[in-house]
């Protein structure tokens, strides 16, 4: 999961502290979560599924498919 998460940041192009903007943490929180110094909270990684229009299985390693799940607001 660290790791795809990493891929999907540099994929985009972006800083760290740009994603953690975004995701409402501070940089070095991010940092911990790319690295996998600690557990990333269902919020973020609904956040993170959405800012990367991918689903959080993939994000989670369950599945290859980077399609995201349609869900309700």
């Amino acid at each position: 999961m660290y790791k795809r998460i990493r891929e999907l940041r540099e994929d985009l192009d972006m800083p760290q502290r740009e994603i953690a903007e975004k995701l409402g943490c501070s940089q070095r929180v991010y940092s911990n979560y790319e690295r996998g110094d600690i557990d990333i909270p269902t919020e973020i990684l609904i956040k993170l599924s959405d800012l990367h229009g991918v689903s959080v299985d993939y994000i989670l390693g369950l599945t290859s498919e980077r399609t995201p799940y349609k869900r309700d607001n």
